[in-house]
């Protein structure tokens, strides 16, 4: 089994969906993420809405300094996403971290896979376990824009 990275000290993992600071995920994703930007903050609200939720919180000021959301049966399947750290504390282990606990947390579940796409962080979640799909072949998607 592959060991779960702990948060630095002072932050903390939660799955409250009140907790989750929307505004400031739709900022980050909106804005600054590539897979996300233009997003509008309805449709963030929605994806929120029907997500499960992961925020990293600093302990002393309960701010939120990370994301992550994942769509799932939790039955048989999960897709990962949205995953983001907020500049000023990257760096800290607080991504790993986050993306170990989301695993950890659906793991009782029992699924057959997570999946979740990347552009640039695969080394972040090769750490974690993630590999690159054994027959992207048998995979299709269907696109409906931008």
């Amino acid at each position: 089994m592959i060991p779960t990275p702990s948060l630095p000290e002072g932050y903390q993992i939660s799955t409250d969906p009140h907790r989750i600071d929307a505004a400031r995920v739709h900022r980050w994703l909106s804005t600054d993420a590539y897979w996300a930007l233009g997003r509008s903050r309805e449709k963030q609200d929605r994806a929120i809405e029907g997500s499960l939720n992961f925020g990293v919180h600093e302990e002393l000021t309960a701010q939120q300094v990370a994301y992550a959301r994942v769509i799932t049966d939790r039955a048989t399947f999960a897709w990962l996403c949205d995953v983001y750290v907020d500049p000023p504390v990257r760096g800290k282990g607080i991504g790993t971290a986050l993306v170990a606990a989301v695993r950890d947390h659906l793991r009782p579940y029992g699924l057959r896979r997570i999946l979740l796409a990347t552009h640039d962080a695969h080394g972040v979640y090769e750490k974690l376990g993630f590999t690159a799909l054994d027959r992207p072949d048998q995979w299709m998607a269907h696109t409906f824009g931008p």
